[in-house]
């Protein structure tokens, strides 16, 4: 548990080609507020999500989904645990 003196670091967000181009046609104000909230929790909690499926040739994907938001997220999380890549975003 982390300490006042040695909080627990948020992870880094950053998007695949792919997903930059579905953030940059995202234009409804209430969608991107979604989207904010879902990539705070990943943010805070990389491991939020659940696995999905999948052999272990790539990256082990995981799938965050907010029912009351609307928002999917599909992402790696990488050996450091530092870096959260979200390979895909539905809102």
């Amino acid at each position: 548990m982390p300490t006042p003196r040695n909080p627990r670091r948020r992870a880094q967000v950053a998007f695949t080609d792919s997903a930059a181009k579905q953030l940059d046609t995202i234009t409804s104000e209430a969608e991107l507020h979604a989207l904010d909230r879902a990539l705070v929790v990943i943010s805070v909690d990389p491991d939020a999500g659940e696995p999905l499926p999948g052999d272990n040739s790539g990256p082990r994907l995981r799938q965050y989904v907010d029912d009351v938001e609307r928002v999917r997220l599909v992402y790696w999380v990488t050996a450091l645990r530092t870096v959260v890549v979200v390979a895909f975003i539905e809102v």
